[in-house]
């Protein structure tokens, strides 16, 4: 059994978010990146289902050099090999596509990846990834069990569960409760260091989308606090001022 889990390289989640270049450009200078949480749950995923022999996993991610820290995280949790896509993801589609393009080309008998990047929160590289290669795509997945020919899926739905069975390959983006995170030992961390990384060239495609600017959320207001015998003037100020009624 093959596996290919898709890895993002995503900001730590306390970093403070900031923009150059006329809001136009992600600020990199003083951020630390990590590996996409969701997608850890995938990887984590992956690992438990090729453990005792039963097989391989191969991370992948589109991305430059700088990226390489992650992927050998990533290979330090337990994953086998890597392969970088030599560009910088810039949009879903973007990346999607050269997933694919990978993938069409090296056989594997499912693709796995995050329900969403904690940076973008799109959704969407899962399911591109399955209308580019014809093949069937789920999405925020609980849980997976593969017996070698037939992959039987959980998610949740408005009001219960729905439970899938799959014969062939497939790509499924993971959820919380997919599998715990693994955290690397130091076996993991130093063999990460020889396992191998490929780099491949990234394929051309049409840019359909960009970001015209960034924008951050306005500072939040000072209170005001209101008497509580004044109920007319708490009133007036949700009205006028919070516009809420």
């Amino acid at each position: 059994m093959k596996i290919l889990v898709c890895i993002s390289n995503v900001p730590d989640t306390t970093t403070k978010i900031t923009f150059t270049n006329d809001n136009t450009q992600f600020n990199t200078s003083g951020v630390q990146f990590i590996v996409n949480p969701y997608d850890e749950i995938a990887l984590s995923r992956a690992i438990e289902l090729c453990e005792g022999g039963k097989g391989t996993v191969t991370v992948i991610n589109v991305g430059e050099s700088a990226t390489e820290p992650t992927i050998r995280k990533a290979l330090a949790i337990g994953a086998d090999d890597a392969v970088r896509i030599n560009a910088a993801p810039r949009d879903a589609y973007f990346t999607a596509y050269q997933i694919a393009e990978y993938a069409r080309s090296n056989e594997f008998d499912m693709i796995l990846c995050g329900r969403e990047s904690i940076d973008y929160n799109g959704s969407q590289v899962a399911a591109m990834v399955g209308e580019f290669l014809d093949i069937p795509s789920v999405s925020i997945i609980k849980k997976l069990d593969y017996d070698g020919t037939t992959a039987t899926i959980e998610r949740e739905i408005e009001g219960g569960k729905e439970i899938i069975s799959i014969s062939g390959k497939f790509i499924a983006s993971c959820a919380e409760g997919t599998a715990e995170p693994k955290i690397p030992n130091m076996r993991g961390i130093m063999s990460a260091r020889t396992k191998p990384l490929q780099v491949v060239e990234a394929k051309e495609i049409a840019q359909l989308s960009k970001i015209q600017q960034f924008e951050t959320p306005p500072p939040r207001g000072t209170v005001k606090l209101v008497p509580a015998e004044d109920a007319a003037s708490l009133i007036g100020l949700l009205h006028t001022e919070a516009k809420v009624i």
